[in-house]
């Protein structure tokens, strides 16, 4: 397994589709569009990936919040066949270490159940509960 930041556009696109396969929605390029224009940007946004035999199987973002303490962990995604391997785990430790070395020492996460247990590991601590909702397209032609 080997944890590295991804900037180049081959690997955030590899790793945009890993993320849309992960959360079963069809793969498109939008995401990685927006994350490779947020590069272009270089606000000190982040891409990590965990790889296995030259595959990405896990990924995120760190986002450090300008003038404050805070950096945000989001967009964690893992392979299904690859979870409950600590990938995870170690993605979120590598995101956090790089976080400490910009000066930020307050983490904040909007995750899903099934992050929460991990991060809760790590001594982040639950404070508020967001109902997500989607939207298509076609709706925002009303």
């Amino acid at each position: 397994m080997t944890l590295r930041r991804v900037s180049e556009e081959a690997d955030v696109r590899a790793m945009s589709a890993m993320q849309d396969e992960a959360f079963e929605n069809p793969v498109s390029d939008d995401m990685a569009n927006a994350l490779l224009r947020r590069l272009a940007r270089d606000d000190g946004m982040e891409l990590w990936v965990a790889e296995a035999g030259g595959r990405i199987v896990s990924a995120g973002r760190l986002e450090p919040v300008p003038g404050t303490d805070f950096a945000g962990i989001w967009g964690g995604a893992t392979l299904a066949e690859w979870r409950g391997r600590g990938i995870y785990r170690a993605l979120t430790a590598a995101r956090a270490r790089s976080a400490l070395r910009m000066g930020k020492t307050l983490i904040n996460s909007d995750s899903t159940e099934y992050s929460r247990p991990i991060l809760e590991r790590y001594g982040l601590i639950k404070v508020s509960t967001t109902t997500p909702y989607k939207t298509t397209p076609y709706n925002w032609q009303r």
